[in-house]
């Protein structure tokens, strides 16, 4: 819970970080990040105990699944950050709205994930809530449904990678560094490179990436073994959430007030799935200690007799 809850709130904060960058182009802004995210988790593998070993023992099925994990998140970055900047926070949060709820869907189709009553009810809320959002919006939300179900299957491929989060970032990017590395070299030749033209700071801001990419994102690989995918999905709300008050207070984007019934909707999906966690952790612990318990009280048997 800890690892998720890291990941969202870091992602939260990232229409802070990514106006930094500019006047990098969105494309040249995905290359920097897969080239620094691959070095920096390059330097944490090579001090992880048998990173390198688990990653020349993987199988060629588990290489497959990295390969489009690293294609998928790819995706999700170029459209989130068209998205941030060009000032279209909301409709990217829209997406992260949407995000728990194929979360959901994809772990009950795929891994036979199943639902109590309360996070059912919980998830039929959040549905409600997202086609409100979806009809207040006025067309199809594209971008939204972009990032949902971007990251979405993102979220479902970690989930069956059977090495560590560590090594399975650092795989990813791996294979996806030579094309960055390319269209970075293309950028350099046709003279569009922003990287060394800016100064400095946008210099060490583009490098800075790695990093800032690399953290959430082996934050969330760590909670998305550990935890269903359904209850990585409702977690996620919080960066939306987040989002959202970064775009109306910040960036001073229009949001509907109607718009904000629906959030108050998501909010109490949310609260309905915590709460059901927090019954189930309860009644766990409840029924250790009766287990503890018992055994505790088990007659200790005679010692035998001796002739």
């Amino acid at each position: 819970m800890i690892y998720g809850v890291l990941a969202y709130l870091m992602w939260g904060l990232f229409p802070a970080y990514f106006p930094l960058l500019l006047p990098a182009s969105p494309l040249e802004i995905l290359a920097h990040r897969v080239v620094w995210t691959a070095v920096v988790m390059i330097i944490v593998l090579s001090f992880s105990r048998g990173g390198w070993r688990e990653l020349r023992e993987a199988s060629l099925g588990a290489w497959l699944r990295m390969g489009t994990a690293g294609a998928v998140v790819s995706i999700n970055w170029l459209i989130y950050v068209i998205a941030v900047n060009s000032t279209h926070v909301a409709d990217a949060a829209l997406g992260y709205f949407m995000n728990p709820l194929v979360s959901v869907v994809l772990g009950m189709v795929f891994l036979r994930e199943r639902l109590r009553p309360l996070q059912l009810t919980s998830v039929g809320i959040a549905t409600v809530a997202v086609l409100l959002l979806t009809f207040l919006a006025g067309h199809p939300p594209l971008i939204g449904l972009a990032l949902a179900f971007s990251f979405g299957f993102y979220g479902l491929i970690k989930k069956q990678v059977a090495v560590s989060a560590t090594a399975s970032l650092t795989a990813e990017t791996l294979i996806i560094s030579p094309v960055a590395v390319a269209y970075l070299g293309y950028l350099s030749y046709t003279g569009e490179s922003t990287f060394l033209s800016e100064g400095v700071d946008h210099t060490v801001l583009l490098i800075s990436s790695g990093v800032v990419t690399a953290l959430p994102l082996l934050f969330f690989g760590k909670g998305a073994k550990l935890l269903p995918l359904a209850t990585i999905g409702m977690l996620q709300y919080m960066t939306p959430s987040i989002q959202m008050l970064w775009a109306l207070f910040i960036n001073h984007e229009q949001v509907e007030p109607a718009r904000w019934v629906g959030f108050v909707i998501i909010w109490t999906a949310v609260v309905i799935f915590l709460f059901d966690l927090f019954l189930q952790r309860r009644g766990e612990k409840r029924r250790r200690r009766r287990d503890t318990g018992a055994v505790a009280e088990q007659p200790t048997p005679p010692p035998p007799a001796t002739h």
